[in-house]
């Protein structure tokens, strides 16, 4: 007994000692290439005190918990965000509403949210699932969804089957490593731990609807997965006598669900136009629809995940390369609004000509949780698994397999209307958003690194010169970034549009600035959005604390003008990085066309754009835009063109990049 106490006080002691350690954020603060004594010292320990070989799950216990905010801060920090977008009249009321908030109902709130803090993992992570995602009413498609797509500019095979054979294998083979623990922890910069808590529910998982709010379903395990091809729907079992299918085997498969002839019963083809419709809707729906057909929806909110064989090709095109790309992006965002079960944690689209994609159900993680998934499958679906020189799965078929199992839906009549209404609601969701996708091939990273700047800082930047020009105002802008440092940490928002970044615009639009005017504006506002950034990252970020201000604020039935006014904010742009976290994964130099091409979100507002990027190998950054048709403000292919010319004139302003698109040049001069 004593020996066994000894032991457990050993173990606690390193678990306090690492959260300690862990509790340090100095080296944030570090400049970019550069490493003071005591960090380095700090880093030894920390390497020390978590062992050898630790597994996804190893820091779990040691991390430390997101702090609150000081509100005085917060407020101080808000108000600073919104001076450039506010008039002066329109600022003065807001900053007389953020006094009153100050000294009103400012304290006994923040009281609630430090006595959240102590008990629970994250004060603010849990509220933000269930009030941002699960007790949303709105369509799931475009709304909420996310997608990733293939790799750009090559296709491993044209055999459909075969590519999903390969890819439901190496998907599987990820969970099961997911499942020993074999996924290394993600080391952020190399030093320190990310939270692994949202890899718990990538498989196995689905959003249940509910009236009033749904809540997330997973399950331990799964052995097979539900697979839609031409309206009909089919349940594949994964494994043989506790083994797993062989990548050959499932291919056999999934040419066996192809090479069917029976149609669709009625109503069937358009059945997942209920998972795009309103929540409430498809709720009630659903309750029918469990008594009825309850083994067939079982089969599919029980898989491990969904599977789309597409009819139709997707992916680049020479003819057409940019309504090629924008069409594929189209396809894996919002598809023809009955073809993905949106509630499942993902879909794999898996189109003809043997191109693939996801389609990310957002509320169970954030996308470098699906991203890191996505990264392993593509290189092992490839470069491991491989494919045979006639485009098959390596391996030999298993004629001993039993037949895809065909699901049968027994769907009674007072929902025939439901699913019509849901189909007609998804279609005109689904035609109202505008996508376009571009590779922006002029310079990437490298390039950046040699102007010795953060390459997200740059571009942020560029982002807000690229708006202005296409909207003549600045506004609002949300960049997503992770507070993984944290237990249970998900995200927080970086207000991109700053004083600096809008100086450096102006100066931009004005013939009378110099280059080397420009350039010192640039730095400055570069260096601004590495301070938010890292702030956001360390716990010190505006808008979570303001939300749980918020939501504390609506349990105690108290009002508050701030707090309202804060809430209804709208972002006219909404950005984010889609970060490559395996870079070992893929050999950029001798094949540097086996790179994800990264994936896009729908926009936050009606009349905004959504704005995701990702850096492919050094030299080549990918862009993915979206907008509504329905508003006359946005237009995705001309934020697309201001954002080519911004991202060259700002390069123009450096010595290293003389030779690109001077400024001030129109379009027509863009090359």
């Amino acid at each position: 007994m004593f020996a066994s106490c000894l032991w457990g006080a050993l173990i606690f002691t390193l678990h306090v000692a690492l959260r300690l350690l862990l509790s340090y954020h100095g080296w944030l603060l570090e400049p970019h290439g550069g490493m003071s004594s005591p960090t380095k010292t700090w880093l030894a320990l920390v390497r020390i005190f978590s062992g050898r070989h630790p597994m996804l799950f190893s820091y779990q216990r040691s991390l430390p918990r997101q702090p609150v905010p000081s509100v005085q801060d917060t407020v101080r920090k808000y108000l600073e965000s919104v001076r450039p977008v506010l008039s002066d009249e329109d600022f003065d009321w807001t900053a007389g509403l953020a006094q009153e908030f100050l000294k009103l109902q400012a304290s006994l709130l923040q009281w609630y949210l430090q006595l959240k803090s102590w008990w629970a993992s994250n004060y603010v992570s849990d509220w933000w699932e269930e009030f941002v995602y699960l007790r949303s009413r709105n369509s799931l498609m475009v709304n909420s969804n996310y997608y990733m797509m293939d790799f750009l500019y090559v296709t491993p095979t044209p055999v459909q089957a075969a590519r999903a054979g390969n890819a439901v294998h190496a998907l599987l083979l990820y969970r099961h490593r997911l499942d020993r623990q074999e996924i290394l922890p993600t080391l952020l910069m190399g030093m320190r731990p990310l939270c692994s808590a949202q890899y718990e529910k990538i498989f196995n998982t689905t959003r249940i609807p509910g009236v009033h709010r749904d809540h997330i379903r997973h399950l331990r395990d799964s052995r097979h997965v539900a697979v839609f091809h031409r309206g009909r729907f089919f349940r594949v079992g994964t494994h043989s006598q506790s083994r797993l299918l062989s990548p050959r085997a499932l291919e056999q498969q999934f040419q066996r669900i192809l090479d069917d002839s029976s149609p669709a019963c009625p109503h069937e083809e358009h059945l997942a136009a209920l998972t795009a419709a309103p929540r409430d809707t498809w709720a009630q729906v659903r309750r029918s629809l469990k008594t009825q057909a309850q083994e067939a929806l079982e089969a599919v909110e029980g898989a491990a995940f969904f599977v789309s064989l597409d009819s139709e090709p997707a992916g680049l095109t020479r003819e057409d390369p940019a309504a090629s790309l924008d069409a594929y992006a189209h396809a894996l965002l919002a598809g023809r609004g009955h073809d993905r079960w949106f509630d499942k944690s993902f879909s794999l689209v898996v189109f003809s000509n043997g191109k693939l994609g996801l389609s990310v159900e957002h509320s169970w993680a954030d996308c470098p949780i699906s991203g890191h998934m996505w990264e392993f499958t593509l290189a092992t679906e490839c470069f491991q698994l491989g494919y045979s020189a006639d485009g098959h799965c390596k391996g030999h078929p298993d004629p001993s397999l039993p037949q895809p199992q065909r699901l049968h839906w027994d769907l009674p009549d007072k929902i025939h209307l439901s699913i019509s209404l849901a189909l007609r609601a998804a279609k005109t969701l689904s035609g109202n958003i505008d996508c376009h996708v571009f590779p922006f091939s002029h310079f990437g990273k490298s390039f950046i690194k040699r102007c010795h700047l953060s390459s997200d800082s740059f571009i942020q930047t560029a982002l807000q010169l690229a708006h202005f020009r296409d909207r003549g105002q600045f506004c609002l802008t949300y960049e997503s970034t992770m507070t993984r440092l944290f237990l249970e940490g998900r995200t927080e928002t970086v207000r991109s549009c700053t004083r600096e970044a809008c100086n450096f615009v102006r100066a931009m639009e004005d013939k009378e600035k110099t280059d080397a005017q420009c350039l010192a504006l640039f730095r400055l506002a570069v260096d601004k959005h590495q301070a938010l950034l890292k702030a956001a990252m360390s716990g010190q970020g505006v808008d979570r604390h303001l939300f749980a201000l918020y939501i504390v604020s609506q349990f105690l039935h108290l009002q508050s003008p701030f707090l309202d006014q804060v809430h209804s904010e709208q972002w006219q742009l909404a950005t984010s990085q889609i970060p490559v976290q395996q870079i070992h994964l893929f050999d950029v130099h001798n094949y540097p066309d086996y790179v994800s091409s990264g994936g896009g979100f729908g926009p936050a507002d009606d009349h905004g754009y959504g704005v995701s990027y990702m850096f492919m190998g050094d030299d080549v950054i990918t862009f993915h835009i979206s907008s509504k048709k329905s508003s006359t403000r946005t237009d995705s292919r001309r934020l697309g063109q201001r954002i080519q010319d911004a991202l060259l004139d700002v390069a123009t302003l450096f010595p290293e990049g003389q030779h690109l698109k001077r400024r001030g040049l129109g379009e027509e001069d863009s090359g």
